[in-house]
């Protein structure tokens, strides 16, 4: 089994940066990649960044290249999300995720979930 919390979450005024934080425990070979999902109200939940074990390969949203930065330290345990240059359409509580597949964006490829963390960004 693995474990995720999520940290970090809070409001911010539109422009700001934030960087929310994933703490792991459980058997490493099961949370081979990392994801940060978002959930806006009345909205479906998406896939946001993803980064494989070694940190070399990651992927992004569309809607955020450029301005999200996806990390992780493994002797930490620990995944981060690094947002600059937010707006209020990054409004949306955001869940860490894990699964021992090949990076992917796809939601339903990841086993582990977070409680997720609120993030609010005011214009």
């Amino acid at each position: 089994q693995v474990q995720l919390v999520e940290s970090g979450g809070g409001l911010v005024q539109a422009g700001g940066s934030m960087r929310l934080s994933c703490a792991v425990s459980g058997r490493t070979s099961l949370w081979s990649t990392m994801g940060w999902f978002r959930q806006a109200p009345g909205k479906e939940r998406e896939f946001v960044a993803g980064i494989m074990s070694t940190g070399g390969s990651t992927l992004y949203a569309d809607s955020v290249k450029g301005r999200f930065l996806i990390s992780r330290d493994n002797t930490k345990k620990t995944v981060y999300l690094q947002m600059n240059n937010l707006n209020p359409e990054d409004t949306a509580v955001y869940y860490c995720a894990a699964t021992p597949r090949w990076l992917t964006s796809r939601r339903g490829d990841y086993n582990y979930w977070g409680q997720g963390t609120q993030v609010t960004v005011s214009s």
